[in-house]
């Protein structure tokens, strides 16, 4: 029997309602009346143990396809620039561009506080189905949408024409904004940004807010509305939620040489370095070190700086944990002090944290700006 696109889209619709009850009803109707098939193209990448394989639409069931598609989940689109229909076998490598699942879309835009009337920017078009629900929502006159894969940006705004979608769209470096079309009332990013840039400040209308995830080289999230004053300055608090985005690209690490530990300096961590596997506490680590990333062993964790080299990496002691460190770099001491800020302010989820931001300085606080705080990479 076949299966009907339109009653898995109400499902889905309804499948997200369900999963959050405080989703406004607009977004649930955005859902419902997207064709998600429309923006998938013909193949996806499906995660493999060593990296992703092409999964081409005309080697699977007509109904097997669209209930891939209706599933609440990410479908990466490409692969280190690679497209999924360009693929001739399994890939390895970082994924460069998703279908983000519908839920986190909505999700976002729910934060955003985004309201029919307002002029609204997204950065990152990608597939442009995220771009299809706000067109729905908005209305198209209200949506501009910026692409840095040309490739991409072309297919997107053929499936936007399909689907009966007409937004602005541009094609270049999102972090720089839109500024032909500028400005804005709201700014939402369907990327991560390891800090705000300024150039979205200075795009917003007075009273605008910018709601993205702030992310870094640890690859610790936290999704954040902040709201533009009289005086220039962005403030917010970050939301509860558990999620994440792909790095922009402008901010992702480099190529990394291969790992070799280096014995260093040793002494026994005064806390337990599993901390930083918790949402928060990776959040923490990487706002103390973050030009560093962190590996997780089978014996511990391991961190390297990738502007100066510096390692340190942990092991089980006798009695608790020791830390070996080297290079000119202390990156666990850094990571362990902000740790115990965070312990002494009771170790809150994400909503405990906060965010000024200016075009020449940001910081993430614990509790309010004259709490602990940790300056962002500018």
């Amino acid at each position: 029997m076949p299966v009907d696109p339109v009653a898995l889209r109400h499902a889905l619709a309804e499948e997200i309602a369900a999963a959050d009850p405080a989703l406004d009803a607009g977004w649930r109707d955005a859902v419902a009346a997207v064709p998600r098939e429309q923006f998938l193209g013909s193949a996806l990448f499906s995660p493999t143990t060593g990296g992703w394989e092409p999964v081409l639409r005309t080697q699977v069931a007509p109904e097997e396809w669209l209930r891939m598609v209706y599933s609440d989940r990410t479908w990466v689109t490409q692969v280190e620039g690679c497209d999924a229909a360009d693929a001739t076998g399994p890939l390895s490598g970082s994924a460069t561009s998703s279908a983000t699942l519908p839920s986190l879309v909505v999700r976002t835009a729910q934060v955003a506080r985004l309201r029919v009337g307002q002029k609204v920017l997204e950065v990152g078009t990608g597939t442009g189905y995220s771009t299809a629900l706000l067109c729905h929502r908005l209305g198209s006159g209200n949506v501009v949408s910026i692409e840095y894969d040309p490739t991409l940006a072309a297919r997107a705004a053929a499936c936007l024409e399909e689907a009966g979608c007409a937004p602005t769209l541009a094609i270049g470096d999102g972090l720089q904004g839109c500024p032909e079309h500028a400005r804005y009332d709201a700014i939402i990013a369907t990327c991560s940004v390891r800090s705000i840039p300024p150039s979205w400040l200075w795009q917003l209308n007075d009273g605008g807010s910018i709601t993205t995830t702030l992310s870094g080289w640890m690859l610790a999230c936290g999704l954040i509305r902040l709201t533009l004053d009289d005086a220039g300055t962005a403030h917010g608090r970050f939301t509860h939620d558990t999620i994440s985005y792909l790095l922009a690209r402008p901010h992702e690490r480099p190529p990394s040489p291969v790992f070799f530990r280096q014995d260093g300096d040793t002494r026994p961590t005064r806390l337990d370095p599993s901390l930083v596997e918790q949402w928060a506490g990776g959040f923490v680590a990487q706002l103390a070190a973050p030009s560093a990333e962190l590996m997780t062993t089978s014996t511990g964790i391991v961190l390297r700086d990738v502007a100066t080299g510096s390692q340190a990496w942990t092991e089980p002691a006798r009695r608790g944990w020791s830390v070996h460190q080297h290079g000119p770099l202390r990156l666990w001491d850094q990571i362990e002090t902000a740790l115990e800020h965070w312990q002494d302010a009771r170790a809150p989820d994400l909503t405990g944290f906060g965010m000024s931001a200016t075009p020449f300085e940001q910081r993430v606080w614990i509790g309010s700006p004259s709490g602990p705080s940790w300056p962002l990479p500018l």
